[in-house]
Protein backbone atom coordinates (compact mmCIF):
# COMPACT_ATOMS: atom_id res chain seq x y z
CA UNK A 1 0.00 0.00 0.00
CA UNK A 2 3.02 2.31 0.77
CA UNK A 3 4.79 1.76 -2.81
CA UNK A 4 1.29 2.13 -4.43
CA UNK A 5 1.06 6.00 -2.54
CA UNK A 6 4.67 7.09 -3.15
CA UNK A 7 3.90 6.29 -7.01
CA UNK A 8 0.74 7.92 -6.88
CA UNK A 9 2.70 11.18 -5.06
CA UNK A 10 5.49 11.07 -7.87
CA UNK A 11 3.12 10.53 -10.89
CA UNK A 12 1.24 13.52 -9.34
CA UNK A 13 4.15 15.96 -8.61
CA UNK A 14 5.59 14.90 -12.65
CA UNK A 15 2.02 15.88 -13.67
CA UNK A 16 2.05 18.85 -12.09
CA UNK A 17 5.61 20.12 -13.19
CA UNK A 18 4.66 19.15 -17.31
CA UNK A 19 1.38 21.46 -16.59
CA UNK A 20 3.75 24.22 -14.84
CA UNK A 21 6.19 24.66 -17.59
CA UNK A 22 3.45 24.57 -20.18
CA UNK A 23 1.26 27.12 -18.75
CA UNK A 24 4.32 29.06 -18.48
CA UNK A 25 5.37 28.92 -22.12
CA UNK A 26 2.09 29.77 -23.34
CA UNK A 27 1.88 32.75 -21.19
CA UNK A 28 5.00 34.03 -22.02
CA UNK A 29 3.84 33.84 -25.77
CA UNK A 30 0.55 34.93 -24.99
CA UNK A 31 1.60 38.00 -24.11
CA UNK A 32 3.37 38.84 -27.33
CA UNK A 33 6.08 40.17 -26.34
CA UNK A 34 9.29 38.43 -27.56
CA UNK A 35 12.03 41.29 -26.04
CA UNK A 36 10.73 40.80 -22.15
CA UNK A 37 10.18 36.49 -22.85
CA UNK A 38 13.96 36.41 -23.53
CA UNK A 39 15.25 38.85 -20.14
CA UNK A 40 16.32 37.52 -17.22
CA UNK A 41 17.85 38.54 -13.91
CA UNK A 42 16.17 41.53 -12.58
CA UNK A 43 15.24 43.21 -16.07
CA UNK A 44 13.21 40.15 -16.59
CA UNK A 45 11.19 40.73 -13.68
CA UNK A 46 7.37 42.57 -14.96
CA UNK A 47 6.38 45.07 -12.64
CA UNK A 48 3.39 47.67 -14.31
CA UNK A 49 2.87 49.14 -11.02
CA UNK A 50 6.18 50.04 -9.13
CA UNK A 51 7.86 52.95 -10.53
CA UNK A 52 10.16 52.89 -13.40
CA UNK A 53 13.80 52.11 -12.88
CA UNK A 54 16.83 53.81 -14.81
CA UNK A 55 16.45 51.41 -17.65
CA UNK A 56 12.75 51.30 -17.97
CA UNK A 57 13.17 55.25 -18.22
CA UNK A 58 16.19 55.52 -20.94
CA UNK A 59 14.02 52.35 -22.83
CA UNK A 60 11.38 55.07 -22.89
CA UNK A 61 12.87 58.08 -23.63
CA UNK A 62 13.55 58.37 -27.71
CA UNK A 63 16.29 60.74 -27.29
CA UNK A 64 18.35 57.68 -25.18
CA UNK A 65 18.03 54.88 -28.29
CA UNK A 66 21.82 54.83 -28.61
CA UNK A 67 22.33 54.57 -25.00
CA UNK A 68 19.81 51.69 -24.63
CA UNK A 69 21.31 50.08 -27.73
CA UNK A 70 24.84 50.34 -26.03
CA UNK A 71 24.02 49.19 -22.34
CA UNK A 72 22.30 45.78 -23.87
CA UNK A 73 25.54 44.91 -26.14
CA UNK A 74 27.54 45.44 -23.03
CA UNK A 75 25.53 43.55 -20.91
CA UNK A 76 24.60 45.88 -18.74
CA UNK A 77 20.86 45.87 -18.45
CA UNK A 78 20.34 43.35 -15.32
CA UNK A 79 23.33 45.29 -13.37
CA UNK A 80 21.48 49.06 -13.85
CA UNK A 81 17.85 47.17 -13.06
CA UNK A 82 19.22 46.42 -9.89
CA UNK A 83 18.38 48.32 -6.56
CA UNK A 84 20.95 50.27 -6.47
CA UNK A 85 21.23 53.39 -5.73
CA UNK A 86 22.84 54.77 -9.00
CA UNK A 87 23.31 57.91 -10.50
CA UNK A 88 23.73 57.65 -14.35
CA UNK A 89 24.92 60.64 -16.21
CA UNK A 90 23.27 59.85 -19.74
CA UNK A 91 24.51 61.14 -22.95
CA UNK A 92 21.43 61.89 -25.62
CA UNK A 93 21.40 60.36 -29.23
CA UNK A 94 22.60 64.06 -30.45
CA UNK A 95 26.09 63.70 -27.43
CA UNK A 96 26.84 60.26 -29.55
CA UNK A 97 26.15 61.57 -33.19
CA UNK A 98 29.37 64.60 -32.23
CA UNK A 99 31.95 61.38 -31.55
CA UNK A 100 33.51 60.42 -35.06
CA UNK A 101 32.06 58.56 -37.57
CA UNK A 102 31.85 54.76 -37.20
CA UNK A 103 32.73 55.05 -33.41
CA UNK A 104 29.76 53.77 -31.94
CA UNK A 105 29.17 51.27 -34.83
CA UNK A 106 33.05 50.42 -34.31
CA UNK A 107 32.31 49.80 -29.77
CA UNK A 108 28.68 47.65 -30.34
CA UNK A 109 30.98 44.84 -32.19
CA UNK A 110 31.33 42.04 -29.69
CA UNK A 111 35.14 41.98 -29.77
CA UNK A 112 34.95 45.54 -28.00
CA UNK A 113 32.66 44.82 -25.24
CA UNK A 114 34.74 45.59 -22.76
CA UNK A 115 35.86 49.11 -24.18
CA UNK A 116 32.39 49.62 -24.07
CA UNK A 117 31.81 48.55 -20.87
CA UNK A 118 34.39 50.97 -19.33
CA UNK A 119 32.99 53.69 -21.42
CA UNK A 120 29.43 52.83 -19.90
CA UNK A 121 30.16 52.17 -16.54
CA UNK A 122 32.33 55.36 -16.41
CA UNK A 123 29.11 57.10 -16.53
CA UNK A 124 27.60 55.49 -13.06
CA UNK A 125 28.14 56.68 -10.03
CA UNK A 126 27.28 54.15 -6.88
CA UNK A 127 24.68 56.35 -4.86
CA UNK A 128 22.59 59.29 -5.66
CA UNK A 129 23.88 62.68 -6.28
CA UNK A 130 21.66 65.12 -6.90
CA UNK A 131 22.56 68.66 -9.38
CA UNK A 132 21.68 70.49 -6.05
CA UNK A 133 24.59 68.99 -3.91
CA UNK A 134 27.06 69.31 -6.84
CA UNK A 135 30.14 71.50 -5.43
CA UNK A 136 32.31 73.21 -7.73
CA UNK A 137 35.55 70.86 -8.40
CA UNK A 138 33.87 67.81 -6.32
CA UNK A 139 35.26 64.93 -7.82
CA UNK A 140 32.68 61.88 -7.83
CA UNK A 141 33.91 58.06 -8.62
CA UNK A 142 32.89 56.11 -11.09
CA UNK A 143 31.99 52.70 -11.44
CA UNK A 144 34.88 51.62 -13.74
CA UNK A 145 37.44 52.84 -10.99
CA UNK A 146 38.16 56.63 -12.52
CA UNK A 147 36.49 59.76 -11.06
CA UNK A 148 34.79 62.51 -12.90
CA UNK A 149 35.07 66.11 -11.77
CA UNK A 150 32.18 68.56 -11.17
CA UNK A 151 32.15 71.92 -12.27
CA UNK A 152 29.70 74.95 -12.12
CA UNK A 153 29.73 77.21 -14.61
CA UNK A 154 27.23 80.29 -14.84
CA UNK A 155 25.08 77.92 -13.09
CA UNK A 156 25.03 74.64 -14.86
CA UNK A 157 26.74 71.40 -13.63
CA UNK A 158 29.38 70.39 -16.27
CA UNK A 159 31.36 66.90 -16.13
CA UNK A 160 35.01 66.74 -16.80
CA UNK A 161 34.91 70.72 -18.02
CA UNK A 162 32.72 69.03 -21.31
CA UNK A 163 29.34 67.89 -20.44
CA UNK A 164 26.48 69.57 -19.13
CA UNK A 165 23.54 68.41 -17.32
CA UNK A 166 20.23 69.24 -19.33
CA UNK A 167 17.56 67.52 -16.92
CA UNK A 168 17.43 64.61 -13.88
CA UNK A 169 15.17 62.32 -13.50
CA UNK A 170 14.43 60.50 -10.60
CA UNK A 171 13.71 56.63 -10.84
CA UNK A 172 12.87 53.93 -8.12
CA UNK A 173 16.55 52.61 -8.21
CA UNK A 174 18.66 56.34 -8.77
CA UNK A 175 18.65 59.47 -10.76
CA UNK A 176 19.40 59.89 -14.53
CA UNK A 177 21.52 63.33 -14.97
CA UNK A 178 21.27 63.58 -18.98
CA UNK A 179 24.07 65.30 -20.57
CA UNK A 180 25.01 66.42 -24.21
CA UNK A 181 28.16 64.86 -24.22
CA UNK A 182 29.74 61.18 -24.18
CA UNK A 183 32.32 60.71 -21.11
CA UNK A 184 35.25 59.13 -22.12
CA UNK A 185 37.28 57.43 -19.55
CA UNK A 186 40.97 59.05 -18.95
CA UNK A 187 43.84 56.54 -21.35
CA UNK A 188 45.32 54.40 -18.73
Amino acid sequence: MKLFSIITFCSVIALYSCNSGTTSESSNSSTGDEASSNLTGQSGVKDDVSAKNIVQVAVGSKDHSTLVTAVKAAELVDALSNAGPFTVFAPTNAAFNKLPAGTVEGLLKADKKETLQDILQYHVSVGVFKSESFQDGQNIGQVNGGNIKISLKDGKVVINDKATIVASISTSNGIIHVIDEVLLPPSN
